[in-house]
Parts: C-alpha cells; structure tokens; sequence
C-alpha cells in the first residue's frame, strides 16, 4: 500500500505506511545518485538523529511493558512495537545510503551511487 493509497483523514496509516518504506527519502532530501559530499554528510547526521531517538523510543517502550499486564503487553507487541522497529528500519536503511554515499565520496572524490542502491 502507498501513501497515496491511504485516507487522507487516517493520519495513523499515512505514518505506519511511510515508516515502513525504505525508499522513500524525506521531504526535501537530494537523489543520493547527483549528492554531495555535503549533502551527504547532512543526510547521513539527520538519519543517524531520528534513528537514535527511534531507538531510545523503542527502549522506553520495552521498560514501560515489564510492569504491564500480558493483555496489555501483547497489544503494545502487536501495534506500537511492529511501527516503532519498521519506522526505526527505515531510517537504519537510509543512514545507510547516505553513510556509503560518504564514504564513495571520501574514497573516489566523486558520487558513486551504482554502489549504494537502496
């Protein structure tokens, strides 16, 4: 399913089916394939920034459920958890992208996107 395919009105499934989408980059953010070095580094930083807050969401979400009852933790296991791992996934993959974009740069002095398809 795309975004495109989603309710307007269903905020919740616009983000749940973003989240889980690899390639779709953020609003604003360059072709990897005709980058910069700098827009690289920028992309990479951005994605390393979200991905560290997804990770300690995910953390607080796993503290929270210890003292929850099993009805409860099994609900948060089959809704929250699956959106904050895919949400958290996608980011890990597009600081992916951009970290090997970086790194051809730094190693090539040029883009080399053919080594970093998403």
């Amino acid at each position: 399913m795309s975004t495109s395919d989603v309710p307007p009105e269903r905020p919740d499934i616009v983000a749940a089916t973003r989240g889980g989408e690899n390639s779709l980059g953020m609003d604003h953010e360059p072709d990897p394939a005709t980058a910069t070095l700098e827009q690289a580094l920028f992309w990479r930083n951005i994605y390393t920034e979200i991905l560290t807050m997804e990770e300690a969401v995910l953390d607080r979400i796993h503290q929270l459920m210890v003292s929850q009852s099993p009805q409860a933790r099994r609900e948060v296991e089959l809704t929250n958890v699956p959106v904050v791992v895919a949400q958290a996934e996608r980011f890990r993959a597009r600081r992916g992208i951009w970290d090997a974009l970086v790194h051809a740069h730094q190693d090539e002095g040029g883009p080399a996107f053919a080594a970093v398809s998403p």
